[in-house]
């Protein structure tokens, strides 16, 4: 499954996630944001199920917003679930 997500309140201006269809994650690219930072974020999270991911990056904020990279990561992965449910 491929699912595109437009963060909200940050850096980044896409999120592209690849997954199999029981959650687990082959491949998330960002488009824009902190370079190094999300390709750590991308390579950390391979491998893993979306659920997991979901339960560590969920709520994470980036200085005095109200979210973050990592945490728009979360919410795109709880709507590719439940999307494709």
């Amino acid at each position: 499954m491929r699912y595109t997500y437009y963060p909200q309140g940050t850096c980044s201006s896409q999120i592209d996630i690849e997954m199999t269809d029981d959650g687990i994650i082959n491949d998330v690219q960002f488009t824009g944001g902190c370079h190094g930072n999300l390709q750590g974020i991308s390579t950390l999270v391979r491998g893993m199920k979306a659920d997991e991911v979901i339960g560590k990056l969920q709520g994470i904020r980036c200085g005095y917003k109200g979210t973050s990279c990592p945490d728009q990561l979360a919410i795109a992965l709880h709507q590719a679930i439940h999307q494709n449910r």
